[in-house]
């Protein structure tokens, strides 16, 4: 066996010492997703300028999402509910800047949407006025690649309007093949056009290749007022709309019960899957909460196809809390009426 030169040590400590700092700090085209945290929804949103004081808590629960170094790799191929993502998977080929940004619209959809279904389910009038769509990512096939950025919000269609993202996309999906189409759309405040060609889609249908997601305006004479500065996604709708119909409607709607959960909320009152659920359970659990609502929709013929082994959100949800061996009780929802209801009939 022969001995290291007593000369070469430095040289491989200070190689070592490289290589360490390299794995911590140089960061890679991967994320990891890792269980976040749960908050009480208080700390984030004020009803009619008034302080919930009802005991228990409704709590919105996150994933925490970061740009994965080396090091963070090894952690999450020895962790359990630590999930890794290309850079392409996570943010679509968005820079972190956009990827950020459009978190913050997700996020502020949310906000409006939660609103509308607290205000309308408990009763009280409100309106929402439909101001377009934000556009969230242009295909690199779309004929508006270079003219549509992320930000800019698309109001029209071939001198269209409409009062919902789904009577936009039905219009462009129903035009033909190589069709041109005229967008209108807002960009830094100035109204523009711009005349592209309808391609098809990914997903087999036909448009204009961008990614989309509602922009509205919600008016009430009652105020409700939101601090969630750097808390992006869509997944709070739920748990929000549930607060304001609580605390408008029926305050001891709670019982003193730490209730957490997740999904979207759009203005039908219906829960949005969400991804990370499984996270999501685990930081509920750590809270210490006792019920955790999870979307219940069932898995469509183009999830299967994508993944045969889909399972709901649901299903996901219970295999995690069964994995943790936690007491929660995991309540499947469709809509935040399911949910009042339970809450109503398990006192």
């Amino acid at each position: 066996m022969r001995k290291i030169s007593v000369y070469k040590w430095p040289i491989i400590i200070f190689s070592s010492l490289i290589l360490l700092v390299v794995s911590l700090t140089v960061p890679l085209p991967y994320y990891i997703e890792v269980p976040g945290g749960a908050e009480d929804i208080r700390k984030v949103l004020l009803v009619d300028n008034k302080e919930d004081k009802e005991a228990g808590a409704y709590e919105f629960v996150t994933v925490g999402v970061q740009r994965a170094t080396f090091a963070h790799l090894v952690y999450a191929w020895l962790t359990d509910f630590t999930d890794i993502y290309s850079a392409e998977e996570m943010t679509g080929g968005s820079s972190d800047q956009e990827f950020i940004r459009i978190n913050q619209f997700y996020m502020e959809t949310s906000q409006n949407m939660a609103k509308y279904q607290g205000l309308k389910t408990a009763g009280k009038d409100i309106s929402m006025k439909y101001l377009g769509v934000y556009v969230l990512q242009v295909a690199k096939d779309s004929t508006f690649k270079g003219i549509l950025n992320i930000a800019d919000t698309v109001t029209g269609v071939n001198d269209k309007t409409f009062d919902s993202s789904e009577e936009l996309v039905k219009y462009v999906n129903s035009q033909k093949l190589g069709d041109k189409v005229k967008v209108t759309y807002q960009e830094d405040g100035q109204e523009k056009s711009a005349t592209g060609k309808i391609i098809k889609l990914e997903n087999g249908k036909n448009g204009i290749g961008i990614s989309l997601i509602d922009r509205t305006e919600v008016t009430s004479n009652i105020p409700i007022e939101f601090t969630t500065e750097g808390i992006g996604g869509p997944s709070a709708g739920l748990m929000f709309s549930l607060s304001i119909y609580t605390q408008l409607a029926d305050p001891t709607l709670r019982d003193g019960r730490v209730i957490a959960g997740t999904g979207s909320i759009n203005r039908d009152g219906e829960v949005g899957d969400i991804g990370g659920i499984d996270k999501k359970v685990v930081s509920a659990a750590k809270s210490g909460a006792s019920i955790f609502f999870a979307p219940n929709n069932p898995v469509t013929k183009e999830m299967k196809k994508i993944d045969p082994k889909a399972k709901t959100n649901y299903e996901t949800a219970v295999e995690a809390a069964k994995k943790i061996k936690t007491d929660m009780k995991i309540v499947p929802v469709k809509t935040l009426q399911d949910a009042i209801d339970y809450l109503k009939n398990n006192k």
